[in-house]
């Protein structure tokens, strides 16, 4: 990215004054190699974002950033229904609510040794992944929307799960103002066969290792030691949420026109909150969320079964459960004054801050854990929310890596055999229905994970707490 026009406030923080049509500066939080190796697209399209309406103080970037449909991947938007404020599509993206929730298991390596290709082999041939994957669960219409008005509460009703679950989940693992009614009988089509499914891109299921304690007071409160074995599911609300994407975008860019809304860029298509057509997409919006919460609530308990199966001394209690792409309104304090805000995150995670009343009484003292994937065969993160967090882009973290090349450019450098062997050689087993999608998700086709995480440490923006690194993959 050319940095021509920024201010470089400090060495994380990077501002690009408000001129012309922007109504709020963009602030970027990277490094100079980070920002160097952002596209330039990002900046465009970070500029267009502070040119909606009703945007509140700025509009932000994580340091994983890369450019997508409309919002940049990594973008951090606030709007303000009192000021004209919008709800965007763009905004949230296709796979509405994709997250990771992690998994204590109480093994440690050496416990898992013995049976560690058995348990690769059984989780990949009992979680269904990749392209169109679909399970054994068949929702009829009755069910789809209790599913879509009850998310992991539904699940966990059902069988699929226990009741301590969703306390360490997100909204306590059931998104309110939920409206099945809005969903499209194409969208439900389209998810009738896909729960308990992860899915295919940059979707997984790990089981890992912890191999570094940053603060020991948090991993405590985190129930977290060296050397512990710990599973994480990332995936969301597989083709039910692409169909509201795609629907609502449509739906919302014909409509801008009628509404006097101009539009910087046609994908940032949007609508004022409060009109019939923002009122009927946060409907959907958030039955998608309760989509994406119950899939991980069935992936838990199929997960659970197998480990009680293969090695029955374990247990699978959540840590917690984060979701990426979503708009949520939440009260934030704004030059003295607390605001209620339509908070759009498009592959950034909430990450509130100790104290938080919206978290759970046990985590409240430590923070909101905030959990960070790597890419296939690199460590993820267990990061807190920070007090400082919260007034620097209303409790936001980054999510990922980020992506450095496209899928098409990965698999004309990697081919999926080759990185499933040498993943193999550093003991780390791969399991995949599709070796081009290996080769899609090549490490190299991101950003390195680690300096991503120095920098929203060192920014303020979460704190680290552990590291973990893979020993084995279910990717899709």
């Amino acid at each position: 990215m050319e940095l021509n026009g920024f201010e470089r406030l400090s060495e994380l923080e990077w501002h690009l004054p408000a001129t012309d049509a922007m109504r709020v500066p963009v602030i970027i939080y990277a490094d100079e190699a980070l920002m160097r190796d952002m596209n330039d697209k990002v900046r465009e399209q970070a500029v267009n974002v502070a040119k909606l309406p009703g945007i509140v103080q700025a509009s932000y970037a994580m340091p994983d950033a890369h450019w997508d449909y409309g919002f940049p991947i990594g973008g951090v938007a606030a709007f303000d229904p009192e000021e004209g404020g919008v709800i965007s599509a763009g905004g949230v993206g296709f796979d509405i609510s994709c997250g990771v929730r992690c998994l204590h298991t109480g093994l440690k390596t050496q416990d898992i040794s013995r049976v560690k290709e058995q348990l690769a082999d059984t989780l990949f041939q009992r979680i269904p992944a990749g392209v169109g994957s679909t399970g054994a669960i068949c929702l009829d219409s009755r069910e789809m929307d209790e599913m879509l008005a009850g998310g992991a509460s539904w699940a966990v009703q059902n069988g699929f799960g226990e009741t301590a679950d969703l306390e360490r989940i997100e909204e306590g693992g059931k998104m309110t103002g939920a409206d099945p009614a809005q969903v499209s009988q194409q969208a439900k089509k389209r998810q009738r066969d896909e729960m308990g499914t992860l899915g295919s891109g940059n979707h997984y299921l790990e089981v890992q290792r912890v191999v570094e304690i940053y603060d020991q007071r948090i991993a405590m409160g985190y129930g977290l030691t060296q050397d512990d074995v710990v599973i994480s599911i990332h995936c969301g609300s597989r083709g039910l949420g692409h169909q509201i994407g795609t629907e609502f975008l449509r739906e919302m860019a014909i409509a801008a026109a009628s509404l006097n809304i101009l539009l910087p860029d046609r994908e940032l298509a949007c609508a004022p909150i409060g009109s019939p057509i923002a009122r009927r997409y946060l409907g959907a919006m958030r039955a998608a969320i309760n989509c994406a919460l119950a899939n991980r609530q069935i992936l838990t308990h199929l997960v659970r079964q197998i480990f009680s199966q293969l090695i029955p001394q374990a247990r699978l209690p959540l840590l917690y459960d984060v979701s990426h792409n979503t708009c949520k309104v939440e009260q934030h304090e704004i030059n003295g004054r607390k605001r209620k805000l339509h908070v759009h995150r498009k592959g950034a995670t909430r990450a509130f801050g100790p104290g938080h009343p919206d978290l759970p009484p046990a985590l409240r003292a430590t923070g909101q854990p905030v959990l960070i994937g790597g890419s296939m065969g690199t460590a993820s993160y267990i990061l807190a929310g920070t007090e400082r967090g919260m007034q620097l882009a209303f409790g936001s973290a980054c999510h990922g890596a980020g992506r450095a090349m496209s899928r098409h450019q990965a698999t004309r450098l990697w081919h999926g055999r080759d990185i499933i062997n040498q993943l193999a050689r550093r003991d780390i087993l791969i399991r995949s229905p599709s070796c081009r999608g290996v080769a899609e998700e090549a490490p190299g086709a991101y950003k390195d994970v680690s300096a991503v995480i120095e920098v929203a440490d060192r920014a303020g923006l979460a704190h680290k707490v552990a590291k973990l690194v893979p020993l084995i993959c279910i990717k899709g």
